[in-house]
């Protein structure tokens, strides 16, 4: 007699809830990307900096809120970014640098941000090595954007940015080094360079 076959093991994808985000950012670093990272020379000192990864539990669904800065910014003009900057000597902590500036660029309140944790640094060619904190917020939120500093928030479905056929490779040479980076596109706006990174890593930390 056959033996009936037996049916394939399905694994069903993870809820996206506050507290399993939460525990894959503590359980531990990303593992390794597929892009070799650039790492700051033990020569150079780095500028300190933080950013806020903020998830927005929307009604229909996480999204991630980004920000496109202004075009006349020394650093970075006209990317999209994460809002946050350098690390400021009354600032008590990353989380505390990432929250300010935060409120600054996007009025954002710091009271309405429910810190997850912190994703692995990042470093970037032009000298900031950054620790992106992650935080959840609850609706209802407005953002109020600096007009200096920028120029539109937004927001992306976590599930896009979850997905790796989103998670385009691209290269350029520098000098004499090839340089890689992840790239994002998402209806018309290019989300490249370190805040593709970031956001890679956090696919990597929550994708088991």
């Amino acid at each position: 007699m056959t033996a009936d076959p037996v049916a394939p093991t399905v694994v069903a994808p993870p809820v996206l809830t506050r507290e399993w985000i939460a525990a894959r950012i503590h359980a531990g670093a990303a593992p390794p990307g597929d892009l070799p990272q650039y790492r700051h020379p033990p020569d150079r000192t780095p500028v300190e900096a933080a950013v806020l990864v903020p998830l927005v539990n929307r009604d229909t669904g996480i999204t991630v809120m980004l920000t496109q800065r202004t075009a006349h910014l020394h650093d970075h003009a006209g990317q999209i970014s994460f809002p946050g900057g350098r690390v400021d000597l009354g600032d008590v902590d990353r989380i505390d640098t990432a929250l300010r500036e935060a409120a600054e660029e996007t009025g954002l309140p710091r009271e309405r941000v429910d810190i997850l944790g912190l994703l692995p640094e990042y470093d970037v060619m032009s000298g900031f090595r950054v620790t992106p904190v992650v935080g959840w917020i609850e609706p209802p939120v407005s953002f109020v954007p600096d007009p200096f500093e920028v120029a539109d928030v937004f927001e992306v479905p976590l599930a896009f940015l979850l997905d790796p056929a989103h998670h385009l490779k691209q290269s350029r040479q520098v000098d004499d080094t090839l340089r890689h980076w992840y790239a994002m596109p998402w209806e018309g706006r290019h989300i490249w360079g370190a805040t593709a990174g970031m956001l890679h890593s956090l696919y990597r930390i929550l994708t088991p």
